[in-house]
């Protein structure tokens, strides 16, 4: 699940944090970093136990409209919701349940943002939509559950804010682990029963060693990468430079040499990417005229055996969820 946008994100942000912090202890900071990692993972498994959560306090409304019903003689509630397939699925999921239990993660300490999710979803027309279709299908109770989250869950002010309450770790993730949670919504199989694979915490151990070579490089050569920046800046006025946006260029230095693999242009355009998040308006045009000029002249002084390829597309949400 932890994929390279996510590394690299907290290696920006640990990166910074380290020169920041007076105690700069390298072995320490790399267990942040991993730390900083692990707690995504756990933000994963918390916004699909939001769905059961939800699911849990339909059944509760439920209960109270049926009680109500038989009281006074009226129709009882549709129980089409709090039955749906793919969130029973879910809850009865071992993978899930197991972990939430082992890292105590409960949304009883939130059940208010959850009520008000449910009001939300009651008044939207996806979910009138669906109590009005006669479709019972897994398909439909799975749709409809991945509409929900990208309409209501996925761009939520009261779950940003409750997310940066509850972890520090947590401020800058949902955007990313939100297209995680949509993959695995979409990959549910009825046939899987509670035995569906979840998504792993690191797809294999090389995108761990990715995090921790690229933060080791980044610290260890800081005075190497600096030196390049110097050397390929006549031509720019260094003063411009953001104090994020040396760090942004340091890590970008860093993996252009570390790992012969990732194409220049790729580095290039998750850093001016990150710098547009991290640093200031103008940060992202200057970056990348800077990580140009740089990987040029590593390749012109034989520092850097890669060519220079075409810059990729920018990414899209739909194409995230389809990765």
């Amino acid at each position: 699940m932890i994929n390279r946008e996510l590394i690299r994100i907290k290696v920006v942000q640990l990166t910074y944090a380290y020169y920041q912090n007076g105690n700069k202890n390298i072995d320490n900071a790399e267990k942040e970093l991993l730390f900083s990692l692990s707690k995504a993972y756990d933000m994963y498994n918390y916004l699909l136990g939001l769905i059961v959560a939800i699911k849990n306090e339909e059944c509760r409304r439920i209960e109270i409209g049926m009680t109500r019903a038989k009281r006074e003689g009226t129709e009882e509630p549709s129980q089409k919701f709090v039955c749906n397939k793919f969130a029973l699925q879910l809850e009865d999921n071992i993978q899930l349940s197991e972990f939430l239990d082992i890292q105590n993660l409960t949304w009883d300490d939130n059940i208010e943002v959850v009520r008000k999710l449910c009001d939300r979803i009651e008044e939207s027309q996806i979910y009138k939509d669906y109590m009005a279709d006669t479709d019972d299908s897994y398909e439909a109770d799975r749709e409809i559950w991945r509409k929900i989250y990208r309409t209501l869950i996925q761009d939520n002010e009261d779950l940003d804010e409750l997310f940066e309450e509850k972890s520090l770790y947590w401020n800058d993730d949902k955007q990313i682990i939100d297209t995680f949670v949509l993959k695995t919504i979409k990959r549910f199989d009825p046939k899987n029963k509670s035995k569906q694979e979840l998504l792993p915490e690191y797809k294999d151990e090389e995108d761990r060693e990715f995090a921790c070579k690229l933060f080791r490089s980044t610290i260890l050569n800081a005075d190497t990468y600096q030196r390049y920046m110097s050397e390929t800046s006549r031509n720019w006025d260094f003063s411009r430079l953001a104090y994020m946006d040396i760090v942004i260029m340091q890590i970008a230095i860093a993996e252009m040499l570390t790992f012969p693999n990732i194409p220049v242009n790729v580095t290039i355009n998750e850093y001016v990417d990150l710098a547009k998040v991290y640093s200031t308006m103008k940060s992202g045009g200057y970056i990348n005229g800077m990580l140009d000029a740089i990987a040029r002249h590593l390749i012109s002084t034989g520092k850097m055996i890669k060519a220079i390829g075409e810059p990729r597309a920018p990414r899209t949400r739909d194409a995230e969820e389809a990765e």
